[in-house]
């Protein structure tokens, strides 16, 4: 009896050896793969063996019980972090498992461009392949309803940055992002603002980065168009500026400011109506915000564009309606 029990330890401990091996020469044996670079994804609250699942199904070539086994004593199985991965040919079994627990993710990118607006954002995230949609059909309050921001208009409340994100992530995850950087961005530059701005709240300051961003083409000229339209508010003048009758229009503008878009009357439109409009009209970036909120002094209140993306800024009307003609002519030529 004795002699027959240590027998079947003596063959227990085979079997285990065995085991152990096999399974020691599963772990670092590279995986064959069904394509390299191979993209996969580990979707929320799976079981790790609803994971070996998912991991075979996008083209690993193993046996599930295995890799379940080999996460279980290597005590990864409770670590596996969901997310879109990427692997390339040669990566092992436990290579693998330590990027999962790692959440060593594939990351995809989206650039904000400085000067879009909110309709520009939506339809970049959009289009965007690897963004979950989940603002499709959404309208521009529900999506505000959904990032819990306390706001009627979403326009400049975004920043724009590239946002770098795991594949397969919800576009809201993104939106909330760049609302959270606006806030920064702006509480920071605020605190830091000039004295004397004619400005009640950050707001009214991101409505005016939101000018200047649109009025600049050469990003040295953004100081001094924002010194123009200040000088204009604190004189009570018209500020005057097409970008925001633009905005009015929506998508009707049709690529051509028409004298009649400058005479009908709306909110956006700063020929028939003083002050700020109401909302920005784009998403100003950090230079414009910094410019918006500190100034230099002059005594500018008109610029016109030269031609070359920079502008040409007069003191009166009669320097304005010099420079206007000289560079009109200009582009005529």
């Amino acid at each position: 009896m004795k002699r027959l029990f240590s027998r079947l330890v003596v063959l227990a401990l085979i079997g285990l050896a065995c085991l152990a091996g096999a399974l020691a020469w599963f772990a670092y044996r590279p995986v064959p793969l069904r394509q390299t670079p191979l993209d996969f994804t580990v979707e929320p609250g799976s079981s790790m063996k609803q994971v070996a699942r998912q991991l075979v199904d996008a083209g690993f070539d193993m046996p599930p019980l295995a890799i379940v086994t080999l996460a279980r004593i290597t005590r990864q199985a409770n670590a596996i972090k969901a997310g879109s991965y990427e692997v390339e040919a040669g990566v092992t079994p436990l290579q693998l498992l330590n990027k999962l627990s790692r959440g060593d993710v594939s990351q995809a990118e989206l650039p904000v461009i400085e000067g879009w607006n909110f309709r520009q954002l939506r339809a970049a995230l959009d289009r965007h392949p690897d963004l979950r949609h989940d603002t499709a059909g959404l309208s521009d309050a529900q999506i505000l309803e959904k990032l819990g921001v306390d706001a009627r208009h979403p326009e400049g409340l975004f920043f724009p940055d590239t946002y770098l994100f795991a594949r397969r992530s919800s576009d809201l995850d993104v939106l909330r992002r760049a609302h959270a950087n606006q806030q920064k961005v702006l509480g920071r530059e605020w605190l830091r603002r000039a004295d004397g701005l004619p400005y009640k709240t950050p707001y009214e300051a991101l409505i005016m980065a939101s000018i200047v961003e649109k009025e600049t083409g050469q990003a040295t000229d953004r100081p001094m168009v924002a010194s123009v339209f200040i000088n204009r508010l604190r004189a009570g003048m018209l500020l005057q500026t097409d970008p925001t009758v633009i905005y009015g229009l929506g998508t009707d503008f049709d690529g051509n400011l028409k004298k009649r878009d400058l005479l009908a009357d709306t909110p956006y439109n700063t020929y028939t109506r003083t002050g700020l409009p109401p909302t920005p009209i784009a998403m100003p970036g950090t230079a414009a915000l910094r410019a918006a909120l500190n100034p230099p002094a002059t005594d500018y209140l008109y610029f016109v564009a030269r031609g070359d993306g920079s502008s040409e800024f007069s003191r009166n009307l009669d320097e304005h309606n010099r420079a206007v003609a000289r560079y009109i002519r200009k582009r005529s030529q």
